[in-house]
């Protein structure tokens, strides 16, 4: 079965517009900071969310198929919603293993605060307990007792664990990022932390602002 066609608006890049292909939209994203991006079904949507902006785009309410897709207008939720003065993690891998990356993001502004890759032949969990560890060091060393989220299970409870529970096989492609894993357990060995790491609920919240936007 072939591919379904995807197409990707950039907001915020090197270049902004519409794009038909991963490779193009990645090449103005990539390392940017603070880039703006989501993959859309159809060029329509892609074409009508580019025009509106991206501001509209995540406060817009609709009843298509891909509201759960958008990222809600939070200070408009009831109580429940997530806390805006926290972290959002997430990671995204092309393939399984494949280039992995993760960042962080701060959810009132949904500004970058940290990135890290593509690294060659990691997954997706990996990059997702990488990402937290990241965050809750960063907090340590700012001072700071932001929460934290991320929308892995599994990589919650590895943090709870103080250990990446990966079944992934060691390899020279993928040794910078068992030197990462390496460095990310010594440190929850070694160190406290007060920042709370809590569970994104995408259901109720729509994808999580740090979503690399390749669904």
């Amino acid at each position: 079965m072939a591919k379904k066609q995807k197409y990707y608006v950039v907001w915020e890049g090197r270049e902004i517009g519409v794009f038909r292909s991963w490779s193009e939209c990645e090449a103005q994203v990539l390392n940017f900071p603070g880039a703006k991006y989501k993959a859309f079904d159809t060029e329509q949507d892609a074409v009508e969310a580019f025009q509106n902006g991206h501001e509209d785009y995540v406060r817009m309410k609709s009843g298509r198929s891909d509201v759960t897709k958008m990222l809600p207008d939070y200070r408009n939720l009831a109580s429940g919603g997530p806390d805006l003065e926290s972290l959002a993690v997430d990671a995204a891998c092309s393939g399984n293993p494949g280039k992995m990356e993760y960042r962080g993001v701060y959810l009132r502004s949904r500004e970058e605060v940290f990135h890290m890759g593509p690294l060659e032949q990691g997954t997706n969990n990996i990059g997702e307990f990488l990402a937290i560890v990241h965050g809750l060091a960063l907090m340590k060393q700012k001072g700071l007792s932001l929460p934290i989220y991320s929308d892995s299970a599994n990589a919650i409870s590895w943090i709870k664990q103080k250990k990446c529970k990966t079944k992934l096989v060691r390899t020279d492609k993928n040794e910078p990022i068992f030197d990462l894993i390496t460095r990310a357990e010594k440190w929850l060995r070694e160190n406290n932390y007060s920042s709370p790491v809590y569970k994104w609920e995408t259901r109720d919240w729509g994808e999580i602002p740090a979503d690399f936007g390749r669904k």
